[in-house]
């Protein structure tokens, strides 16, 4: 399923669930997943303000939107970058070096630098050059040991392990 932005993905995902798990298309399906980085979106109360609050109440509030036994709502902690973080030794060495005592445990990394916005900077502090998502978080991403991914940051394992449940139920 395709969305533009989180903003598209928030008002329509209970639309495109639907559509993909009925009828004779969807009888094959055993879960669906969506997945958002916590960081970005702005749809949270006011109120919630720490990872675990908006994790919990965008998490509830999709899901419930969403209405189907077979969705799961998962997030990034803070963005998918946290997972490379996870395994340091993807990255070249001078901004592998320069990673932050807080990315042993990434899903810590926090709002004000966000995992992207973090290898930003280091990718242009060290290498002279811009950190690319789409092609360098590509490259790294493909080369992540789910096994790191898991024992590093538990909201990844959560989904890992919502996935498998699903799969083996």
């Amino acid at each position: 399923m395709r969305f533009d932005g989180w903003r598209d993905y928030y008002d329509e995902i209970h639309k495109k669930v639907r559509l993909n798990l009925s009828g004779k298309s969807g009888a094959d399906v055993v879960g669906a997943f969506g997945l958002l980085d916590l960081y970005g979106p702005t749809f949270y109360p006011p109120h919630r303000t720490t990872v675990e609050d908006r994790y919990a109440w965008a998490k509830a509030d999709i899901e419930e939107k969403v209405g189907h036994p077979l969705f799961r709502q998962h997030f990034a902690v803070h963005e998918t970058e946290a997972w490379l973080l996870s395994e340091p030794s993807l990255f070249p060495q001078p901004v592998r070096a320069a990673l932050p005592g807080r990315c042993d445990r990434p899903e810590t990394v926090n709002f004000d630098e966000p995992p992207a916005k973090l290898l930003e900077r280091l990718y242009r502090d060290k290498l002279r050059r811009s950190y690319k998502k789409v092609t360098d978080g590509a490259n790294l991403f493909g080369r992540l040991d789910p096994q790191v991914i898991r024992s590093k940051c538990p909201h990844a394992r959560e989904l890992l392990d919502d996935m498998l449940e699903l799969a083996t139920g």
